[in-house]
């Protein structure tokens, strides 16, 4: 683990192995810190120190003492000494010195206080053996008046060393059932305690390069270079201005608080419900390193940004921001499994189901992103007279073999599994985060579903010749009833990819019952080719011959065989195959 974080630390930072652990031993371990203290101190190496400094007390000077009055308005008092020491090396005090006493004519006489004592003897010459004594409490007394000249809510200290008085303040003490305008079911201390610990959780996250602060987005919309560092600098807590390459890591691993909404939970799902708008969430943890790849790569992405800011409400929380409490509550309960990060959901927001959600490493590609997000947008809708894909029952576990029919290698498998599983219970780590669209595909299209039982292993093995006649029989007569366009495509012209081309080449991603593909064609090419493509290598044998529709952004493209791929918007896009069957 110590390795890792010193690969990681070096990696970003460009800075040597030994910095590195200087670094993280300074921190405890903890990466993120480390870099930040790194960035802060500008690259600087720490060097060890030889032997440990000596504590040195600061230096301050004590404020000028009143004047003394005049010798004339002082009374004469006997002239004796604060203490001495006799021929034992008993040291004798006057107690007389810690009060006042009166003068035989009734006047009262002011003499010094052991607080007067203190500040002559430090100024006169004194036994040998109350020199160490008074200079200590010199210097305590010294210590003290620095530390309260300088206290937080005090005021400073006027010219004769007297400080300012301290400000008023009032404090109002409440029963628990005084009325201060709400309800008393509303749950006062329950409300208290949540905004404490929300201003704790907020003091404790301290602003840096890689975890920065939400700033309005409408100023990183300004071309102004001097005002893009100032929010850059504001945003990182002063980090980024440490040096050019805290500046570049700052903007490079910014979060995209362009497309961000700051809006809570609850008012952006009426957002997104008034304007027909899904929620994309993101949750972060900045001490997951892919997570600042996400913001570096991913909503980086012009293509990306333009999707979401047209089809989604977008949303930012790390795991311990306030307002997406509610979120992690509901939707994300391994929160704190480190391999759930990164974590990016699509919730409905009339129904808040969570419809959607892409979960742990590795990084999503921005390509492989937008083709699923475009795929989304196609199989779902927010129109309340479309029906939206459901989830589907997953298949049905295998029972478990007896003891007695397993080999020796089948029990040591299954000892292993039940181990891990054992320690992950007992670990309380919660599984991985599942995607919830995967449950509308667990089941295939088959003819007849529901009304069978699956073929067990023996039973496949035992399909005989007279089966598969049939079969083929049957999709014989079925292309005689297929659809006469269809009918009149080619299935005799195999498809060649092109080179990649980004000028004249693009990506399209077919998804089908049982899985995707990703093909290249040239943007010149017409629909027809696709069509051409799949009947002559057809994605599975049992679909030879069967017919199928092509569907994007919700239009079949069976009607549009004679234009391009370009003028059709297939461009990197995504292509549901569906086949037509009785």
């Amino acid at each position: 683990m110590a390795d890792a974080a010193v690969a990681g630390f070096t990696e970003i930072t460009g800075s040597s192995p030994e910095v590195a652990a200087r670094y993280l031993q300074l921190t405890d371990g903890n990466l993120e810190t480390a870099m930040q203290l790194y960035f802060e101190n500008g690259g600087a190496d720490i060097q060890p120190e030889s032997t440990p400094p000596q504590p040195q007390f600061p230096v301050s000077r004590s404020p000028p003492l009143a004047p003394p009055p005049p010798p004339s308005s002082r009374p004469s008092r006997p002239s004796r000494p604060p203490g001495y020491e006799d021929e034992h090396g008993v040291v004798h005090l006057d107690s007389d010195d810690d009060y006042s006493y009166t003068h035989e004519g009734g006047t009262n006489i002011p003499v010094r206080t052991s607080h007067q004592s203190a500040s002559s003897a430090s100024r006169t010459p004194q036994p040998a053996g109350l020199s160490t004594f008074d200079d200590d409490e010199a210097m305590a007394r010294r210590l003290q008046e620095e530390f309260y000249a300088g206290a937080e809510g005090f005021g400073p200290a006027d010219e004769s060393g007297v400080r300012a008085p301290l400000a008023r303040t009032t404090e109002t003490l409440v029963e628990p059932g005084v009325d201060l305008g709400f309800d008393i079911n509303d749950g006062l201390d329950d409300a208290v305690m949540s905004q404490l610990r929300a201003r704790q959780r907020a003091r404790a996250g301290r602003p840096g390069i890689f975890n920065q602060r939400p700033i309005s987005s409408s100023i990183w919309n300004q071309d102004d270079p001097s005002s893009h560092r100032a929010s850059l600098a504001e945003a990182t807590g002063g980090a980024s201005n440490a040096s050019s390459k805290s500046s570049m890591l700052a903007e490079m691993y910014r979060p995209p608080f362009e497309i961000m909404s700051k809006l809570p939970w609850d008012l952006a799902r009426d957002e997104g419900r008034e304007n027909m708008r899904w929620l994309l969430v993101n949750i972060q943890d900045a001490s997951v390193f892919d997570c600042q790849v996400l913001n570096r790569d991913l909503w980086k992405n012009q293509g990306v940004m333009d999707t979401v800011k047209e089809h989604f409400i977008f949303l930012q929380y790390s795991k311990d921001d306030p307002r997406g409490s509610q979120y992690i509550q509901y939707y994300f309960p391994g929160v704190d499994v480190q391999d759930n990060y990164p974590h990016i959901a699509i919730v409905d927001p009339r129904t808040g189901e969570q419809v959607k959600a892409w979960t742990g490493p590795p990084v999503i590609k921005p390509s492989d992103f937008l083709m699923q997000v475009h795929e989304f947008l196609d199989r779902y809708s927010l129109d309340h007279t479309v029906r939206n894909p459901v989830a589907r029952r997953k298949p049905e576990v295998k029972p478990e073999r007896k003891l007695e029919t397993m080999t020796e290698e089948e029990m040591l498998e299954m000892a292993l599994k039940n181990s891990l599983e054992s320690q992950t219970q007992n670990n309380n780590v919660k599984g991985r985060h599942e995607d919830p669209d995967d449950l509308t595909r667990s089941i295939g299209d088959i003819k007849g579903k529901g009304k069978g039982k699956a073929s067990s292993l023996d039973d496949d093995m035992n399909v005989d010749a007279e089966t598969n006649g049939q079969q083929q029989q049957e999709q014989a007569e079925d292309s005689h009833h297929q659809n006469p366009t269809f009918a009149s495509i080619s299935p005799n012209k195999p498809h060649t990819e092109p080179n990649p081309d980004p000028a004249t080449v693009t990506r399209i991603q077919f998804r089908h019952p049982t899985g995707r593909v990703i093909r290249r064609f040239n943007l010149s090419d017409p629909v027809r080719r696709i069509y051409e493509w799949l009947k002559a290598s057809p994605l599975s044998e049992d679909k030879a011959g069967v017919e199928f529709e092509l569907v994007s952004m919700g239009q079949n493209l069976i009607g549009m065989l004679d234009v391009s791929i370009s003028d059709a918007g297939l461009k990197n896009g995504t292509v549901m195959i569906g086949f037509v069957e009785d």
